[in-house]
């Protein structure tokens, strides 16, 4: 039989071009409207305007709108409307000037000085000097020397702005210098800076077209400002900015006359600006960083399992055709996966951990996890208990897309740390993710129940996540930086936190702050009040952010791989913290984590993950000392610090292939293609059956076949016909 051991999936093609993102955002094709209907307006305003910008009648000074005299009149009687359309644009035109020159100056000089280490300590260095600049004082000077030639003046102050863009510009063509794809177009023999226009700019259009936007509404703003003080173009050639002077001037005699002056020119700023945001990704509102917002209606079971069938599992009619005789197909991303079985019985339940059938015993007992089908406890009770976290038959996925995580389910009592271990990709992290509603904007909980004190935060309102989030269930994140704002002291965080969560006053917030900083095992709190993010070390940094996460007394901690980033001396500090939590505090933990040592440290049961689906659950000393499921064998043969005493070799195991991508999982075992005991009985989903020995589950139709087989996985892995 013929294994394949990895399974190519091409990528979909990104639908979200520029182009695209410009004409789908209403602010972004207002702003268009509203910018080239000015340069329309005012270049045809000859044939439709009824007064020229200069013609003056002074029997009607300083009037207010009319039928004759839409928006006013000035202090001489001329037309406002004329006079604001007329100057649109050459204000306009003026304003490209400024974008065009910085950047046409800026991009060759960027792209020569990142390949080049002499251009670039000299381009550092002349740019820190023109950021050093004077540059009002230089522009004053400038037009002293050339007059009110705007065009010229603009110019000069394009060239003022080389350092900001150069700043802006540097550290993107830099990063993707370093590409592979750029040093291979060297290797070929492209020239150095045909590699940089070919390869390296067009991955910086995004920020080179953001910042010509931006740029375009400061030339704006600059040509109204130099107007405003009587050096643009002089009276009584029109422009915005001595429009606005001369109406401050009358402020007190015809107020309305800064009205339509000061207006046009500020929703041309803001038409710019927003143009700008939506190009850079934005929408022209500030954009969320989390999908705080929740959907508030259940789809009823017909339609979740409508998108089921869409996203991942095989048409109807397959399931009336034989199964494959190979497992050949396993590697075939046509083939659709699923976490369902369509030979099975269609009133079958769905094949996750059944948290309906916990031992008696397993009730009373502070236990994470959830244990061996058939015992007596019913789902229903487990759903009222208010002293736990019951995750059941939960499912992630892409909005339109396929699904991240089919059918997880757990149980985490009081006291006690539940390990979530597997490896990357396998849906870890977007678990946690989900406990608190934090899924980045795309991802969405399809189905399935989060059960936390009566409450189910699967499918709550916004306003019930928020008196969880903090209060009741805190989040530690791998990399503390993520928690830590570097504008503010550890002091200012801390105690605006406890504050919001626990409701008290300044002088309490920073006692309790000093308290936990303590709790936490740092030995000088005043000065860490003090100091701001980059002033301490990571391992303080992630004490830090434990502190924070602290702030609110939640009953549940959700751990990211808290130790990752740590050395092995800092991450045992840690471990033994969190210990000191759970004892002090009966607090549960939820690690997410892919060192096992960690999970033979601290955790009282573990679940491994494995594409998007659990495979094996139970107790840390069943799994780690007893595992049979052949993925978590693999994952300890291949750790050197396993407690597993394998005997015969000291070789680690080498797993084959990678973790299938979502959209590609097979219609039988996951992990069957990289197996060395699959077998085309795999073919057939599985369903997590009782553990052989001790509590938990186990997602293998051959466990009793491999059971007490780990060791092979430390031999060399055939593959192919020769398997």
């Amino acid at each position: 039989m013929t294994v394949s051991t990895t399974s190519i999936v091409r990528p979909r093609r990104s639908e979200r071009k520029l182009r695209l993102r410009v004409l789908r955002s209403p602010a972004a094709v207002i702003s268009i409207i509203w910018l080239v209907g000015l340069v329309l307006a005012s270049l045809t305003s000859p044939l439709w305007l009824r007064y020229g910008p200069l013609e003056q009648d002074l029997s009607v000074v300083l009037q207010g709108p009319s039928l004759a005299h839409l928006l006013g009149t000035d202090e001489l009687g001329r037309d406002i409307l004329s006079r604001l359309v007329t100057a649109a644009a050459p204000t306009i035109f003026i304003g490209l000037v400024v974008p065009i020159v910085a950047v046409l100056v800026t991009i060759p000089i960027t792209l020569w000085a990142a390949r080049s280490r002499r251009g670039e300590g000299a381009m550092n260095q002349v740019s820190e000097i023109v950021l050093s600049l004077p540059g009002t004082v230089i522009i004053l000077a400038f037009i002293a020397a050339v007059g009110t030639n705007m065009p010229l003046v603009m110019a000069a102050f394009g060239l003022l702005l080389f350092g900001a863009m150069y700043k802006i510009f540097f550290g993107q063509a830099k990063s993707l210098h370093t590409q592979l794809y750029v040093e291979a177009a060297a290797i070929d023999g492209v020239r150095p800076m045909r590699a940089s226009i070919r390869h390296v700019l067009p991955n910086m259009s995004t920020t080179v077209i953001v910042q010509f936007v931006l740029l375009f509404g400061v030339g704006i703003g600059m040509q109204a400002a130099l107007a405003f003080i009587g050096l643009g173009p002089q009276p009584p050639e029109p422009t915005w900015g001595g429009m606005i002077q001369t109406a401050s001037r009358f402020i007190f005699q015809q107020p309305w006359m800064m009205v339509p002056t000061g207006g046009i020119l500020a929703l041309t700023l803001i038409a710019a600006n927003s143009l700008a945001d939506v190009l850079a990704g934005g929408t022209a509102v500030p954009p969320p960083l989390v999908a705080l917002r929740r959907r508030l209606r259940r789809a009823p079971a017909t339609e979740v399992a409508a998108s089921a069938v869409a996203d991942d599992l095989p048409v109807v009619g397959l399931a009336d055709d034989a199964a494959p005789e190979s497992l050949d197909m396993i590697a075939d991303a046509s083939y659709p996966g699923s976490n369902a079985d369509p030979l099975r019985d269609a009133q079958a339940q769905v094949d996750v951990i059944a948290l309906g059938a916990l031992p008696a015993d397993a009730v009373s007992r502070p236990t994470s996890g959830p244990a061996s089908p058939g015992a007596s406890t019913s789902r229903e009770q487990l759903a009222n208990d208010d002293h736990g976290l019951v995750v059941e038959d939960l499912v992630i996925g892409v909005d339109g897309g396929p699904a991240l995580v089919t059918g997880v389910s757990m149980r985490v009592r009081p006291g006690t740390v539940m390990g979530l271990v597997g490896e990357s990709g396998c849906g870890k992290s977007v678990t946690s993710y989900a406990l608190l509603g934090l899924l980045a904007p795309g991802l969405s909980v399809r189905s399935g129940r989060i059960g936390w004190r009566g409450a189910d935060l699967a499918g709550a309102a916004e306003k019930t996540l928020q008196r969880v989030r903090g209060h009741e269930i805190a989040f530690i994140s791998q990399e503390p930086t993520r928690a830590l704002d570097p504008m503010f002291t550890v002091g200012a965080q801390l105690a605006a936190a406890i504050r919001r969560l626990r409701g008290v006053g300044r002088a309490e917030a920073k006692r309790i702050a000093s308290q936990l900083l303590t709790d936490v095992g740092i030995v000088d709190p005043p000065r860490v009040l003090k100091s701001y993010p980059h002033q301490i070390s990571g391992g303080m940094a992630q004490r830090v952010a434990i502190a924070l996460a602290l702030s609110g007394t939640p009953s549940l901690l959700v751990a990211d791989e808290p130790t990752t980033a740590l050395d092995v001396t800092i991450q045992a500090e840690i471990l033994a913290l969190l210990r000191g939590l759970i004892a002090e505090r009966g607090m549960s933990i939820i690690i997410v984590t892919h060192d096992l040592g960690v999970v033979a440290d601290i955790c009282d049961d573990v679940s491994v993950m494995y594409a998007g689906e659990i495979v094996e659950t139970g107790t840390v000393r069943d799994v780690l000392l007893r595992p049979e499921h052949p993925y978590t064998m693999a994952l300890l043969a291949a750790d050197p610090h396993a407690i597993l005493d394998l005997e015969g070799t000291a070789r680690l195991a080498s797993i084959p292939g990678q973790v299938p991508l979502p959209g590609s999982w097979t219609t039988g075992c996951r992990f069957a293609e990289r197996c060395r005991f699959a077998r085309d009985e795999c073919l057939v989903t599985v369903p997590l059956d009782p553990r052989a020995q001790g509590e938990g589950g186990v997602r293998c139709v051959r466990r009793d076949d491999v059971q007490g087989r780990q060791d092979e996985w430390r031999l060399p892995v055939t593959t192919g016909a020769g398997r």
